[in-house]
């Protein structure tokens, strides 16, 4: 087990140019075995089959002229040295070889029964003491004839180690080729890799890396700088969120600020009871009190906002006109001298509860600020087509033309909203939830002269446990 591992962590700390070097030269080398595999094994039939050719062709002719004149008599020419070998084996079982031929193997119990006249031919291997041979046995008259060549794998050793020279050479050019093809297709790469270092280096969130290469090339470094064009709009977010937050932070703080100076300076002189009537003293308490509550809710705004669409809420299938009934319960408390007029049916859609009813949420108290005493904030809530569709109005004086491009905008607050409370990022909010949602918000003129703020949702199929019940009924709330 220790060698795999050690071999896996090796090839893991080596370079894309190794390991490409290293397959490279693999594959050739196994293409290189496999071949000379094949190879061998076909010109070693083709050999083969030659070889029995020949000594079926041999052992005609040997049988033929035993046939004439006898297999005690036929004539076997002296051995010359090299080439086939020949037997003549009698009914008795003797035999009669050239002179000077070496001896061959023993006649086997196979070629026995050609003789006995059992089979026509037979084609085996016999091995001596030193060689192997192949050997050819012909029925011939009341005996045979035998004919047979010494087995030669010297063709095979000689195409064996010019295929292995070969194979060396193919696995050495393999290597240089794998390296300078790995040398010129990492190229992009290796400039890609040093431009990442230098943004990373130098923090310089402007510097596109050129785009060059093509195909795989291309597209990495367009994702690359698509990636840095997301960080420079998220690094200009920041620094724009924190300098909105230190400017809408500074006038609370002053003004929470010199009314504790106020009290502390009073308190220090004992002329806190003298100094500040009972009625100035609990204005004084109330402001700051409200001062702190204004800090709070714009710690959490900014919180909520910092966070993005990041959150630890799942996503779930839920009917919105339970948030909407949430989020009006929670404004009446918040608010209870403005009326809040409620007409929902019941739409079902896929989103994260909480955001959802902090949008409806912030919907109304937009609309509470502006509203009249008398009049109430309507809010309706119905299905229209695919789309779930939240409508808050209001009898307030409405919003300027010229401020509807920016009423989402961070921080931003129209001049007629300046001596009210709240940080302007409360409709800001609203859209960030609605874009999470994939749905779209949308402000325009109330029928009652107000603000109508429009919200639209994708509706969902409502869950098969309650499909069944809900179908085909609307439930409204008043």
């Amino acid at each position: 087990m220790r060698g795999p591992r050690r071999l896996t962590r090796w090839w893991r700390r080596q370079s894309l140019r190794t390991r490409l070097t290293v397959i490279a030269a693999t594959a050739i080398a196994v293409s290189v075995f496999v071949a000379f595999q094949v190879t061998s094994e076909l010109l070693d039939w083709e050999l083969r089959d030659t070889v029995e050719d020949q000594l079926r062709a041999d052992s005609r002719v040997l049988a033929t002229n035993a046939e004439r004149a006898g297999l005690a008599q036929v004539e076997l020419p002296p051995y010359p040295g090299s080439g086939r070998l020949m037997r003549v084996i009698l009914p008795d079982g003797s035999t009669r070889t050239p002179d000077g031929q070496p001896a061959l193997p023993p006649v086997s119990e196979s070629a026995g029964r050609v003789v006995q006249g059992a089979a026509a031919d037979l084609m085996e291997v016999g091995d001596s003491d030193d060689d192997g041979y192949l050997v050819y046995t012909l029925r011939a008259g009341d005996g045979a004839v035998q004919v047979a060549r010494v087995a030669d794998d010297s063709p095979i050793n000689q195409f064996g180690f010019g295929m292995l020279l070969i194979g060396l050479l193919c696995v050495v050019g393999g290597a240089l080729v794998g390296r300078t093809v790995a040398r010129t297709g990492l190229a992009p790469i290796d400039r890609l890799t040093a431009a990442a270092v230098r943004v990373a280096q130098t923090r310089d969130l402007d510097a596109d890396i050129p785009d060059e290469g093509g195909g795989e090339i291309r597209r990495l470094i367009q994702s690359i700088n698509d990636m840095l064009a997301a960080l420079r709009d998220s690094r200009r977010a920041q620094r724009l969120l924190a300098e909105d937050a230190a400017h809408e932070l500074k006038t609370p703080l002053t003004s929470l600020r010199l009314n504790v100076e106020l009290l502390i300076r009073l308190d220090r002189r004992g002329t806190l009871d003298s100094g500040l009537p009972a009625e100035s003293r609990t204005r004084l308490l109330n402001d700051l009190g409200a001062q702190v509550a204004e800090l709070s809710n714009l710690a959490a705004e900014l919180t909520d906002l910092a966070r993005g669409d990041v959150s630890d809420e799942r996503t779930e299938v839920l009917d919105f006109a339970d948030v909407v009934v949430a989020a009006v319960t929670r404004a009446r408390s918040r608010m209870p001298d403005i009326e809040v007029a409620l007409d929902v049916t019941s739409v079902w859609v896929s989103g994260r509860p909480a955001g959802l009813q902090r949008a409806v949420l912030n919907l109304i108290d937009n609309a509470g600020k502006w509203s009249p005493p008398n009049q109430p904030v309507q809010v309706r809530l119905r299905a229209e087509g695919a789309a779930a569709v939240l409508e808050v109005d209001d009898a307030g004086p409405g919003i300027d033309t010229a401020d509807v491009p920016r009423v989402f905008d961070r921080f931003y607050r129209a001049d007629s909203a300046r001596a009210l409370p709240g940080s302007g990022l409360g409709l800001s909010i609203v859209q960030r939830v609605v874009d999470a949602h994939g749905g779209r918000v949308a402000v325009a003129r109330s029928a009652r002269g107000g603000a109508l703020l429009r919200v639209e949702l994708p509706a969902a199929a409502p869950p098969a446990s309650i499909g069944w019940f809900t179908a085909g009924e609307d439930t409204a709330v008043h």
